[in-house]
């Protein structure tokens, strides 16, 4: 009995060690976590919101993730500068406050779409989450294979939604939202496609003087393509100086044409809805997009003009005359460049303006650089941006151009622990915590709180108008591709094999746009999705859909119009 009493009191003592372990070892986490939290508090600032407010953020994913600390998750983002920083930064800042390891890997765009619809149609889970283009948020609504985020917020996930997450402080929530407003995928960085020009060469007085006699008008932001094109023949092939001394021989024009998949978003970026395809109606006109796709009651009807739809009707065929046209303005090398080589031509000091500039190239350094051609001698960019000039078929109360937005998308098979995991990592991403510091390394904003930041305002020189376009009402006019698009990386690839056709005069644009639009209508038809498939209508004439005239046509061309820059930004200012 003794003996039994004895052993009772060792045993009591071991469990009373174990305890204490477990305490100490729970001291020790929490103490960890609350160093992380303080050392990236300081790490990411300058911040949008305060320190205290950062930290509270931080301590609720600390929190949070207790469940899954010592866990794994594998993620997935193309290949730009704001995903690089993720990987090399986020994750890290993730995994020492949470206790999550996160293997984000970085690969081509293309790769990541191919995964996730690999995933999606074969159910192997090859990543617990992807950064992927809300584009394709018509393929996600039909395939019905990828979470609804605003219903999964409101249930199995509450308790991992950050309760500062805030979704109206996003600049374009809807991106991510299908026709009926649910949430699909959250926006992780944005671009938009900008006009970007010389505001030295623009501003300079005998050069300004030169144009007015030329072209009877101020030299001054296009606000249409008509005066584009008077710009474009102005600036090739006249010579002008940089601040850095040397002296180019300009050219009008920038933009790329090597027959490749880029050459497609050269177009489905909302070249064609620049020019005036598509219906009235922002973030997306119905029933017609800019693709020219015709959809009733959410389903597909063709994007021919002989179904009602408008890819091959005069807006198109103008839209591809003009980018061939306008490439005798552009380098000669224009025709052998895919975006990525496009991207920082600029920098160089010898192109006037750009009709088509992704604003993630403007992060480059070269952009920024003392000393180079484009930055002038007190440090500050002798660029700017602004918004893109629309063509002659376009009406006001329609998209003007395109926006870029890269989101967080969870595929419904990835369940349970790894799903919330994916969940709190997306949160992460796109925190107030972090997103200033995130759009200063990749110039990708998705938050209103980065872009009104205090921080921004005092340094809204740095990005030569940027900042000015997002705070002001034209921003909304800039969208992605939208939900009409019902199997986006099927028809996206025929594109740019029928614009290269047209590029390299195998095809006049009319027969590469009549093409086009046939090969379009003939695969929608094989479509067979879960939701809303598409269902042609039946072929008709172009006038029995749209009357004598066909659709939105004939136009002449616009009368050139122009503003100055300076005005213009002052307009946003009121």
């Amino acid at each position: 009995m003794q003996t039994f009493r004895i052993q009772g009191s060792l045993f009591k003592r071991i469990v009373a060690v174990i305890a204490v372990g477990f305490l100490l070892q729970g001291v020790a986490i929490a103490g960890t976590a609350d160093n992380a939290i303080q050392k990236w508090a300081d790490e990411f600032q300058p911040c949008a919101i305060s320190k205290v407010d950062q930290i509270k953020e931080f301590k609720w994913f600390s929190e949070a993730a207790k469940p899954f600390r010592g866990m794994k998750i594998k993620t997935t983002a193309e290949d730009i500068k704001t995903h690089f920083w993720e990987r090399d930064v986020l994750s890290k800042a993730f995994e020492e406050i949470t206790g999550i390891h996160v293997e984000h890997v970085i690969i081509g765009e293309g790769d990541v779409v191919k995964n996730i619809m690999e995933q999606m149609i074969t159910g192997r889970q090859l990543y617990d989450a992807y950064v992927n283009d809300s584009d394709l948020k018509g393929t996600h609504l039909r395939l019905n294979k990828v979470v609804v985020l605003s219903d999964y917020m409101k249930g199995e996930g509450k308790n991992y939604t950050d309760p500062y997450l805030d979704l109206d402080d996003f600049l374009n929530i809807e991106f991510g939202k299908d026709y009926d407003g649910n949430l699909q995928q959250l926006p992780d960085q944005q671009f938009a496609n900008l006009y970007w020009f010389r505001y030295d060469w623009f501003t300079d007085p005998k050069t300004k003087e030169d144009f007015k006699k030329q072209y009877g008008y101020e030299l001054g932001v296009p606000l249409n393509w008509s005066a584009y094109e008077d710009i474009a023949k102005f600036f090739t092939g006249r010579k002008m100086k940089n601040p850095d001394g040397s002296e180019v021989e300009a050219y009008g024009h920038l933009d790329y044409a090597l027959p490749s998949p880029s050459l497609q978003w050269r177009f489905t970026d909302s070249w064609l809805g620049m020019a005036g395809v598509g219906s009235k109606g922002i973030p997306y006109g119905l029933p017609i997009d800019d693709w020219g796709i015709r959809v009733e009651n959410k389903i597909p009807v063709g994007s021919m003009a002989e179904r009602g739809g408008e890819l091959n009707g005069p807006a198109g065929i103008y839209a591809l005359t003009k980018f061939i046209e306008w490439l005798k303005y552009a380098p000669p090398e224009a025709r052998k460049w895919d975006w990525v080589n496009h991207g920082p031509q600029a920098s160089k000091g010898n192109i006037a303006q750009d009709v088509f500039c992704y604003i993630t190239w403007l992060s480059a350094d070269e952009f920024h650089r003392p000393g180079s051609p484009v930055v002038g001698k007190d440090g500050r960019p002798v660029w700017r941006v602004a918004p893109s000039p629309h063509g002659d078929y376009w009406e006001e109360g329609m998209k003007v151009g395109y926006q870029d937005a890269g989101s967080w998308t969870i595929p419904s098979n990835v369940r349970g622990d790894n799903r919330a995991m994916a969940w709190l990592w997306t949160q992460f991403c796109v925190s107030k915590a972090v997103n200033l510091k995130k759009f200063l390394v990749g110039g990708t904003p998705i938050r209103k709180s980065t872009i009104f930041s205090d921080y921004l305002t005092k340094n809204a020189y740095q990005y030569g108008g940027l900042i000015e376009f997002y705070r002001s009402p034209e921003e909304k006019k800039w969208t992605d591709t939208g939900p009409n698009v019902p199997h986006y990386p099927g028809l996206s690839g025929l594109w740019w094999t029928y614009i290269a056709k047209a590029v390299n005069l195998e095809m006049t644009p009319e027969q590469a746009m009549n093409a086009l639009a046939k090969a379009q209508d003939d695969m929608m038809e094989k479509l067979k999705l879960a939701k809303y498939s598409p269902k042609l209508n039946p072929l008709k004439t172009k006038e029995e859909w749209y009357g004598p005239n066909g659709p939105k046509g004939p136009k002449s061309r616009q009368k050139p119009v122009t503003v100055q820059y300076d005005d213009l930004i002052k307009q946003w200012k009121k």
